[in-house]
């Protein structure tokens, strides 16, 4: 059988599960949740976890970060989506699956990881499921990825305590930011539009992440 179907706790059935949930819990886009249905979340994590891929819950991945909650990756996308986007930003690659999940939807994903071993785990699953419209490098998340700048959307997939102004130059005019912002005990997911007079910040939903923090670890 092909890996990426899975068997028992990894298989469509339970992959279908989820997506009822997901909609039990206001997911509405159907792109989204038909994207969310093919990709293997169980092939973005340790073997030894796999069994718990399609709960709606945040989980444990190498070097003390997290795959983030289905509900969380859905309700990202969904705001994606509303930009209409080709080129997508993401900070904070980590298992890999946010990515994946926007490379079923969006023509160009581009996303940034500080932790090297996690880039390149992560660009090998890319490979093997053939997402070839996504890319993936190792930096500093605050310092964006310039070179491919602008963008229609950046998306971070782990909470700054402050907005990055480096990244809100990278969006391109009418753009959207969606980051989670906050400390360790209080966050929320905000979304911030670039206009040609300045940003307008709304607030979302209150959620939980990892730090964004900067530097590059390597080995």
């Amino acid at each position: 059988m092909n890996s990426a179907l899975g068997i028992g706790m990894t298989s469509q059935r339970t992959r279908n599960r989820m997506i009822v949930r997901l909609r039990e819990k206001g997911i509405t886009d159907e792109k989204v949740l038909a994207a969310m249905s093919i990709v293997p979340r169980h092939l973005f994590m340790d073997e030894a976890m796999a069994h718990r891929a399609y709960e709606d819950t945040a989980l444990p991945i190498k070097h003390g970060q997290t795959i983030s909650q289905p509900w969380v990756v859905a309700k990202m996308t969904e705001i994606v989506l509303q930009q209409h986007p080709k080129k997508v930003l993401e900070i904070g690659t980590g298992s890999g699956y946010q990515a994946a999940v926007l490379g079923q939807l969006v023509e160009k994903v581009f996303s940034v990881e500080r932790i090297d071993d996690l880039t390149r785990i992560a660009r090998r699953r890319f490979i093997k499921l053939g997402y070839m419209n996504v890319r993936t490098k190792t930096g500093d998340g605050f310092k964006g990825w310039q070179s491919e700048a602008p963008y229609d959307v950046i998306i971070a997939t782990a909470a700054p305590e402050e907005v990055p102004e480096n990244l809100l130059k990278q969006l391109r005019i009418s753009g959207v930011m969606i980051l989670p912002l906050g400390d360790s005990k209080r966050q929320n997911l905000v979304k911030i539009t670039k206009t040609d007079n300045g940003y307008i910040t709304d607030q979302l939903d209150a959620v939980m992440f990892v730090p964004f923090l900067h530097g590059v670890v390597r080995g």
